[in-house]
């Protein structure tokens, strides 16, 4: 084989992967939605046809171990789908453990490694006994010797197939020839090509196919065989089959007859009317008539699929992204260069300066874009998790989401897998009742675990709530005392006790069990978290439920942020936060129990933060009447006066992980380096909320303020 035989090989082999995975979530998530109560027949279909994909695709790579146990699977879902089994929950739960088995079978291809021995024969086994279970069911014949079961060798039969692929077939990665091939194997084939649609040669792409092709074939096959061949590439062209009597007397020789004008074959009973000029224009597109949808009816068909897509390596966006980030540095040290430039002078470049910067903002949003991705590839996984946590724990719970669609970037994504795991499993381990329990305290007997998305505040919230019996303070607090985590009469709040869930070794369950223990997992969930920029908040109340609150940042990359002063250092804070600005006058200023400042703005009072002594910053002007106060909104809705010295302007700020490159601070979500080179702290306005009340203001005092 030549070297480019094989390369074209791999390609098709990693496109067949990237789709199989997609496949592999199809078909779990549709089996995760099968109950006894609840029969979809799309659904079943829908994982039918994604076992039948994966098996196409392993049969023609001779993936012979991952073809054999797909063809069992198959089975079963042939017989679910024409409603010759009954849907079981152990029928389920055979089918969920099959569709694992099948990716482990699709790992080890994938990775070229031997399939580890008898990793599908327990699976296998299961999925015969509920075939053969029906094949003995009430009113079903006794089996006989499987040469007496062998079907009689069908007939030959005859069929016509016209094979119009779409101009970009082969850029989704499947090449014609393998798809005539096999159309060879099921009998004996003449194959016509159709090239009066190839343009002339200064006008010909490479990359794109004008040839459509024509095949006589005759063997012992069906229609469905016929169409199966072409299962990767039914969205991609317009197949139409015919079957002819298969004698030499009109039947073929018509349709070829038509063949060689140039025009499509249609089959009877199933007109397709072409635009005019269809037969000279690579792009024609078929027009149905109203009251049929012809042969190949659909997205296929049609030839109007609604967008293309296109497989690209995350490095390479990773690596844009990063070069994005630096022209965003650079284009703010320009703008730095030019901010002393007198009004009129150098006028052409400062207006090319601001033509770059908007450019530059596009390019930046765009790429993002690419990034972003929706939070339902994380929450379709959860469906099944709860499902066999409720087994292990022997209670009866029900799954609840809301906001899927909401987007956020790729690496925050990924990254959400593992803490929401913990933490659905802590819900259901201990926050959710036994059926009996709850229904001793009448409450239905299925708890519900409520998992959501929303963005607020230039951030994105998580929240997972169930409707259990919520924190036993007590309980934790006792725990907490036994195992040396907080000293004996130690006086917490409520909210302290409740925190202490996220302590390292912490956990009240009393035995080691599969699902906890240990005290590993929400301590794990903290570190995650704060390891993407953001935080978790717990609320509890007891015999009502229990709230998980998640906030992360949008991206990792890009933000757009107002630059402040205090002292001599620079801060930015997200201009999502920012509600305004304002200098009070003496007499708005007020003071609670000598603790801390508020003032009056619009009619609410505001406590005010002295940034420079949370931060112990020397220099600074720490009066809110000679500097500034900065109204900034929190996550809950609330109100924080940040008082600094001076608003300097707004810029667009590439973020940089500080916990990563130094060490994570109260206070601080990330880093960034300005137009003039220096580094600036991303402020955390709940961080800030939070170190305001743990080291609280004192108020300004009276004779230190100049009259109003």
């Amino acid at each position: 084989m030549t070297g480019a035989y094989l390369d074209d090989l791999d390609r098709f082999k990693a496109t067949y992967f990237d789709e199989c995975a997609e496949l592999l979530a199809v078909a779990e998530a549709g089996l995760l939605r099968l109950s006894p109560q609840n029969i979809d027949l799309d659904e079943i279909n829908a994982v039918f046809r994604a076992v039948h994909s994966i098996k196409g695709g392993g049969g023609t790579f001779g993936f012979s171990q991952l073809v054999a146990f797909t063809h069992e699977f198959e089975a079963v879902m042939d017989r679910l789908r024409s409603q010759q089994i009954g849907v079981t929950t152990e029928l389920v739960d055979v089918l969920i453990q099959a569709n694992d088995v099948m990716a482990r079978l699709l790992t080890c291809a994938r990775d070229g490694l031997a399939v580890p021995a008898g990793l599908a024969d327990a699976s296998a086994s299961d999925l015969r006994r509920f075939l053969h279970k029906e094949a003995s069911g009430p009113g079903a014949p006794a089996p006989q010797p499987t040469a007496a079961r062998k079907a009689p060798v069908p007939a030959a039969r005859s069929f016509v197939i016209y094979f119009m692929p779409k101009s970009d077939l082969l850029l989704s990665g499947n090449e014609p020839a393998f798809l005539l091939r096999a159309l060879k194997r099921l009998g004996q084939a003449e194959v016509v090509c159709d090239m009066g649609r190839v343009p002339p040669l200064f006008e010909l792409d490479g990359e794109s196919l004008h040839l459509f092709w024509q095949i006589a074939l005759t063997g012992a096959t069906d229609e469905a065989a016929i169409r199966d061949v072409f299962e990767f590439v039914v969205d991609d062209c317009q197949v139409d089959i015919v079957e002819t009597t298969g004698s030499a007397d009109g039947g073929e020789e018509e349709a070829f007859g038509v063949f060689e004008e140039n025009l499509p074959y249609v089959p009877p009973g199933q007109l397709t009317v072409y635009e005019a000029g269809a037969v000279d224009g690579a792009q024609a597109a078929p027009v149905r008539p109203e009251g049929g949808p012809g042969p190949g009816s659909g997205a296929a068909a049609g030839g109007g699929l609604g967008g293309h897509t296109i497989r690209v390596d995350l490095d390479k966006v990773d690596r844009l992204v990063n070069l994005v980030g630096e022209m965003v540095i650079t284009q703010a040290m320009i703008s730095e260069q030019l901010r002393d430039v007198p009004p009129g002078t150098l006028q052409q470049l400062v207006e090319g300066l601001e033509e770059l910067s908007r450019h530059t903002r596009e390019l930046q949003e765009s790429v993002m874009a690419i990034r972003a991705q929706q939070v339902r590839s994380v929450f379709s996984r959860m469906p099944r998790l709860v499902r066999e946590v409720a087994a292990q724990t022997g209670k009866e719970v029900m799954l609840a989401t809301s906001g899927e669609t909401t987007e956020v970037d790729k690496t925050v994504v990924e990254n959400l897998v593992d803490p929401l795991t913990h933490m659905i499993r802590n819900s259901i381990d201990h926050g959710l009742e036994t059926p009996d329990e709850r229904e001793t305290v009448g409450k239905p007997r299925s708890g519900t675990v409520h998992l959501s998305a929303q963005h607020r505040s230039g951030r994105i919230v998580i929240e997972v709530a169930d409707d259990g019996r919520g924190i036993n303070r007590q309980r934790v607090l006792q725990k907490a005392v036994e195992q040396g985590l907080v000293p004996a009469g130690a006086g917490l709040s409520e909210e302290e006790i409740d925190n202490l869930i996220f302590l390292p070794g912490f956990s009240t369950a009393d035995a080691v069990s599969a699902i906890s223990g240990r005290g590993v997992g929400m301590d794990v969930v903290r570190r995650n978290i704060a390891s993407l920029g953001g935080r978790i908040g717990v609320h509890s109340t007891p015999g009502v439920g229990t709230r998980f609150v998640l906030s992360l940042p949008l991206t990792l990359a890009v933000l757009d942020g107002m630059v402040i002063s205090v002292g001599e250092q620079r801060f930015v804070l997200p201009l999502t936060n920012i509600i305004e600005s304002l200098r009070p006058r003496k007499a708005d200023l007020q003071s609670v129990a000598n603790q801390c400042d508020v003032i009056m703005a619009r009619g609410e009072y505001v406590r005010l933060v002295y940034v420079d002594r949370l931060f112990r910053i020397d220099g600074a002007i720490g009066d809110p009447t000679r500097g500034l106060v900065v109204l900034v909104e929190t996550e809950e809705g609330g109100r924080l006066g940040l008082v600094v010295d001076e608003v300097l302007g707004q810029q667009q700020v590439v973020i940089k992980s500080l916990e990563s490159n130094f060490q994570r601070l109260d206070g601080v979500s990330a880093a960034t380096i300005l137009g003039d080179g220096r580094v600036a702290l991303i402020l955390d306005v709940a961080g800030l909320q939070s170190m305001s009340r743990n080291t609280p203001a004192r108020a300004v005092p009276a004779a230190a303020l100049p009259a109003a």
